[in-house]
């Protein structure tokens, strides 16, 4: 018989038992459970041990992987490169560039006949020139070409580097497994049948499992089943608890059972996985079928049909033609406000500008194209009175190419990808500066962050707590006391009090540093008071081996209600409580007390109020967390004084009479110091505009305490300082419901909340955000760690969750992870955001002024000369590649500390400021100014023949080529003007601190170079004489000396109403989706959809594989959940329907699926921007509760 590490190879219970086992209930469950032989044989059978786990040797966990699977979901592979490149030659303006290029390509060939060519005609080709007369078309070919493998090549990298990010943060979940008798933190994915578990309020269950012992736990189950109602586990009455599901109270321990796509949640995803393929090649099919349908609904109308334009591309996915399913219009209404509501501050802003200028755009390219034609027509036709001829094609052709090559140049392309760039990049050094940013756009949000609400504990302190004060029988000591000077029986039940009354995660470990202090591991409060027994000289882990967790009769774990913790353990027959908590709660249920030499007092109010007076407050004024401990008997036999007599089992339900008349022990001052770098950030942050609060569950002379040393106060200010009481006393009406114009009178001058419980702290955040009070809207930055802060994490414009103190649940609420819990981390991501919108902010004012040029150059050209100065190759070029490149050197700018000088921006504040308008006007002016010198007397000037009038098919002037180069250089050195947005004079300074600015800088002028001396007739240019070099490079080098003309002219004098890009788009402009079609909608709105799809295509690149909307149970891919919810979206409505889809397991996980969209989110309207649009807002979904994150996830 085959042994495993000396044990049967063979386990005494199989894969499909444990599946089965864990998709029952209840009553069921245990009933299945016995039939195994119950909890303890099942451990048996699966050789392994409840008290101390596996043996965590690597066969044996090979083994139990081979057998039972290992606790990871295959991730759908990533895009192919070509698949990429196939989504990036969808772009409407590369279409049309193609196509005209064919064309022009194709009557480059056209020979007409010799009779019917006359030797004066403009058409005439010559044999040589001939020759020539394709390169143009080919060299446009190319540049698209060149274009899509950029673009697809920055994809790739960007979903490469998005799955890196996504495997850290996946990496960085681990979960505590008792292997070998110790408890270790293991990675999820290392996890494997047959390991015990410990679980503890806050934790995202890793994997399918059995309670084995537990303490009051209540776990959250709405991923799987939908319900909002916390679920109660016990070993006795319902033992299942499920991967993906929260621990939001109590802690147990489990035996792993089933694991990755063996788990509930594995095995809907995998049914999900099966189902998308085929159900992909449907929908496809059905688009089709719509297409079709609509076309004849177009021409008849039928059952209403043409009310709605798109509902055969809308509702494709689920409505079949012979159906007649068409949903109700209301349920698409929610769509564009849940829209607009999820719109970051400058996505809002872009999108804005994007239609504005994409409009404009179209205005001017067909303008172009009209213009060139007709006078093409009068001067052919007309004046020169000639027939038409076949040749006349190329004409037209040419002037179509100039003016597609106008709106190409129109549309900063470059615009999405700058954004793209700016925030990949900085998302990628934000690692560096300790956050993980889950949420792209966060980061950019971040920027514009006027109010922060952090917690205190571990953000603003140190969170490595000692204990520095105590009061023992009305003893004060501001140093550890001698353990013999306590007497015995209080000190012996003091220590058992604090050893068995707090988590057994919690433990004092030795350093690894032999001179650094002991590690904290588990909850720093419990380790203070475990300290403070090792400082007694006793031991914890002896109290601890005597009294093991499965001895306990019941647990009270600490909630923010309670804010205490109490344990029952049998004593003497009986039973005795232990309590500890925050000392004015614990000592409100105290009725006795020791005093001198451990006499046994009444503890009455006088004593309690002096007790307050002389040594809580004074400690809490030092900054000191006061924690009281305290016990309570119950006994069969004669009770004493503070005992109480039972006959039977207390009710241990009745909670309130049980832990009360409780006999105090001590009370203890506990110290977390202020980390030293704190008081200097939060300095940074009130002089960047930003106003800290303080939002803690302490005593309010604690909070205060710790707000002045920080710097949040100072002792002469005016602010309030609110306890939780008195805060909803001010804000909350006669019927205690919140009202806004309350909350407004309180939160400007409210700097520390005290003693608040999350609700509390989700009422102010949601208060200040919706607040119209002031012009300038606020925009709210949160930190949390608990399970509970994560409704007010996210509310908050960005939810900063604690790496190291911080509850699964907290993560996965939050847009960034601070993985160092420190506020200064805070500061660095404000300078990044900022950093953001300004690298956008810069490529906008160089990228608006290369636009506004070459478009009025085209435009003017066309009408003065009958031709374009810059031909389509070289605006392409222009254009597209120095637009990536350009979008690349500025974006990767460095963050300046001057960035944390200026107020934020806020979300009214426009996107092109006077000062930017200022450039970009003033630099068009004289770029325009040099260029139309040139082309009217540049060839005077420099003594070279003319380039104007020119025939179609000539050699590339000296006269054109030196135009196209001035503009190039001019170009290039007001990318030096650009990198300065505030009006500042030295727009050098730091230029060398960024190696990928000057490498593109040069390398861009080099190219330059080749294409002006080697470009021929691809490029349409002739080589230049060192003397119009020098001139070319001496009106590029004058946009540096006009550039500080132009920040001499004050701003101020600029009118308010050239600032652009303001506020908020309206709603219904903001509909993505190729899918729509134009001419179903009579509004002209080509410049719109040609933006819209190159912003959602760079959206979609952007959020690559955008960061897990949640901190996963178990790693999976993003590419695959989403295409579940896909399925499940396109599923629901169709279930009924469809009979051959609605196989019995797939309808069930699909039910589950609906409640597992807790993994979804709005962005996933932005990552299917071409999905229909039903599939994208389910409409009767909770939306708001099952989107992980319900504000700003959507990232530009």
């Amino acid at each position: 018989m085959a042994t495993v590490e000396g044990r049967p190879a063979q386990y005494g219970v199989t894969l499909r038992q444990l599946r089965e086992l864990m998709e029952t209930r209840g009553a069921e469950g245990l009933a299945k459970i016995n039939a195994l032989g119950g909890p303890q044989d099942l451990c048996k059978k699966l050789y392994t041990s409840p008290t101390d786990g596996l043996s965590g040797s690597k066969a044996d966990l090979q083994h139990r992987r081979e057998v039972f699977g290992s606790n990871l979901i295959p991730p759908k592979p990533p895009k192919t490169f070509l698949t990429l490149v196939w989504e990036a030659l969808q772009d409407v303006t590369l279409i049309i560039l193609e196509v005209a290029a064919v064309v022009s390509l194709g009557l480059s060939f056209y020979k007409p006949s010799e009779d019917e060519t006359d030797i004066d005609d403009p058409a005439h080709l010559d044999e040589e020139e001939g020759h020539y007369q394709w390169i143009e078309g080919l060299a446009i070919l190319i540049s698209v070409i060149v274009v899509v493998i950029v673009t697809a090549f920055n994809d790739y990298t960007k979903e490469r580097q998005f799955r890196g990010l996504q495997s850290r943060i996946e990496g960085e979940h681990k979960f505590a497994v008792i292997r070998s008798g110790e408890v270790n933190q293991v990675p999820i994915s290392e996890i494997v049948v047959g390991d015990i578990c410990q679980i503890k309020y806050g934790d995202l269950l890793p994997a399918d499992g059995l309670l084995l012992q537990s303490n009051d736990l209540k776990i959250d189950e709405s991923s799987l089943t939908g319900e909002s109602d916390h679920v109660k586990k016990g070993e006795s009455f319902d033992p299942m608890v499920l991967s993906g599901t929260h621990v939001m109270e109590g802690s147990g321990k489990m035996l792993v059972t089933a694991v990755g796509v063996n788990s509930q949640a594995g095995i809907i995803f995998t049914l999900l996985g099966a189902a998308v393929d085929k159900q992909e090649k449907e929908i496809k099919q059905m688009k089709k079928e719509a297409k079709k349908q609509q076309r004849k609904s177009q021409r008849k109308s039928l059952t209403g049909d043409d009310d709605l334009p798109a509902s055969g591309n809308s509702h494709g996915n689920h409505a079949r033609p012979d159906d007649n399913h068409v949903p109700a219009p209301a349920a698409d209404k929610p769509a564009p406000e849940s829209h607009k509501k999820e719109k970051s501050v400058l996505q809002a802003k872009l999108t804005k500008l994007a239609i504005q200028i994409g409009y404009a755009g179209s205005t001017i390219a067909v303008l172009t194209v009209i213009i060139l034609v007709i006078q093409f027509c009068v001067h052919t036709f007309v004046i020169e009175n000639k027939e038409w001829k076949a040749t006349y094609i190329n004409n037209l052709v040419k002037h179509l190419i100039i003016g597609v090559t106008v709106l190409v140049v129109a549309v900063p392309e470059g615009l999405p990808l700058a954004v793209t760039l700016s925030l990949a990049y900085s998302v990628k050094k934000m690692m560096k500066d300790n956050n993980l940013v889950r949420h792209l756009d966060a980061c950019e949000t971040m920027g514009n962050a006027t109010a922060i609400c952090s917690d205190k504990t571990g953000t603003l302190t140190t969170n490595r707590m000692t204990v520095v004060q105590s009061y023992i029988c009305e003893r004060l000591c501001k140093v550890t006391p001698n353990y013999r000077d306590i007497p015995q029986e209080v000190a012996e039940t003091m220590i058992e009090g604090i050893s068995v009354n707090s988590a057994f995660t919690s433990r004092i470990m030795p350093s690894q540093d032999p001179t650094g202090p002991p590690m904290q591991v588990g909850n720093k409060t419990e380790c203070a008071l475990l300290g403070f027994v090792v400082a007694l000289g006793q031991s914890y882990e002896a109290v601890r081996e005597r009294h093991t967790e499965e001895s306990f009769t019941r647990v009270y774990t600490f909630n923010s209600v309670r804010k205490s913790m109490s344990t029952v353990i049998p004593y003497k027959g009986g039973y005795r409580l232990y309590t500890k908590g925050a000392s004015e709660i614990v000592l409100k249920k105290c009725a006795f007390v020791y005093g001198h030499e451990g006499r046994l007092e009444k503890f009455t109010r006088d004593m309690q109020d002096r007790l307050v007076k002389q040594v809580i407050e004074p400690m809490a004024c030092d900054g000191l967390r006061t924690i009281s401990v305290a016990y309570r008997d119950f006994v069969p036999g004669k009770a004493d004084i503070n005992q109480v007599h039972i006959d039977q089992e207390p009710n241990w339900d009745d909670e309130d009479n049980i832990v009360n008349n409780l006999t105090c022990l001590c009370v203890v001052g506990i110290e977390d110091p202020v980390r030293p770098e704190v008081p200097e950030a939060i300095r940074k942050c009130q002089k960047a505009g930003i106003t800290v609060r303080m939002v803690t569950g302490d005593n309010v002379n604690t909070a205060r305490s710790i707000a002045v040393k920080c710097g949040i106060l100072k002792p002469t200010d005016d602010f309030l300082i609110l306890e939780g009481k008195e805060f909803n006393k001010r804000i909350r009406d006669a019927n205690g419901e919140v009202q806004q114009h309350l909350l407004d009178r309180v939160w400007p001058k409210l700097r520390v909340l005290a003693r608040s419980s999350p609700t509390d702290k989700y009422t102010l955040v949601k208060g200040m955000i919706e607040s119209k009070a002031f012009d300038k809207r606020e925009v709210v930055a949160v930190t949390g760690d608990g399970t509970n802060d994560g409704p007010a994490l996210k509310k908050a414009d960005v939810g900063f969750a604690m790496g190291i103190a911080g509850t699964d649940v907290a993560k996965e609420a939050s847009d960034i992870i601070l993985t160092d819990d420190n506020f200064s981390s805070i500061v660095k991501a404000v300078m990044w955001g900022r950093n953001v919108y300004d690298s956008i902010a810069k490529f906008l004012q160089f990228q608006l002024t290369v636009n506004v040029v070459a478009v009025i150059v085209a435009f003017i050209g066309a009408c003065a000369i009958q031709d374009s100065p810059l031909k389509a190759v070289q605006m392409l070029w222009v254009n597209l590649i120095m637009d990536t490149l350009a979008s690349l050197a500025l974006a990767t700018e460095m963050p300046t500390p001057d960035l944390l000088q200026r107020k934020p921006y806020g979300r009214t504040k426009p996107l092109i400021s006077r000062t930017m308008m200022k450039n970009i006007l003033g630099q068009a002016l004289y770029q325009l100014f040099i260029i139309f010198m040139l082309l009217f007397v540049g060839d005077r000037m420099l003594n070279i023949p003319s380039g104007r009038g020119q025939q179609l098919s000539s050699e590339p002037s000296q006269h054109f080529t030196i135009i196209f180069n001035t503009f190039v250089m001019m170009t290039l050195f007001n990318e030096i003007n650009a990198r300065k947005i505030h009006g500042q004079r030295n727009v050098f300074e730091g230029l060398f601190t960024n190696p990928i600015f000057y490498s593109i800088w040069i390398g861009t002028a080099l190219s330059q170079v080749i294409i002006i001396q080697f470009g021929g007739m691809a490029f349409s240019t002739a080589g230049l004489t060192i003397d119009q070099w020098l001139w070319c490079l001496f009106f590029g080098a004058g946009t540096l000396v006009w550039g500080q003309l132009v920040t001499t002219v004050p701003t101020r004098k600029i009118p308010k109403k050239l600032s652009w890009g303001r506020g908020q788009p309206d709603p219904e402009t903001i509909q993505p989706g190729p899918d729509y079609d134009a001419d179903l909608d009579k509004k002209p709105r080509a410049g719109q959809i040609l933006w819209i799809r190159g912003l959602t295509r760079l959206q979609t690149q952007v959020i690559g594989g955008e960061l897990q909307e949640r901190l996963i149970p178990v790693p999976y891919s993003k590419t695959s959940t989403d295409q579940a919810i896909r399925v499940v979206n396109a599923f629901r409505q169709g279930l009924d329907s469809r009979g051959s889809l609605a196989d019995a397991a797939l309808a069930e996980a699909l039910r589950k699926q609906t409640a597992l969209s807790k993994r979804y989110s709005h962005s996933s309207s932005v990552e299917y921007a071409d999905a229909p649009r039903e599939q994208l807002a389910p409409h009767d979904l909770d939306v708001e509760r099952l989107s992980s994150h319900s504000h700003t996830e959507t990232a530009v």
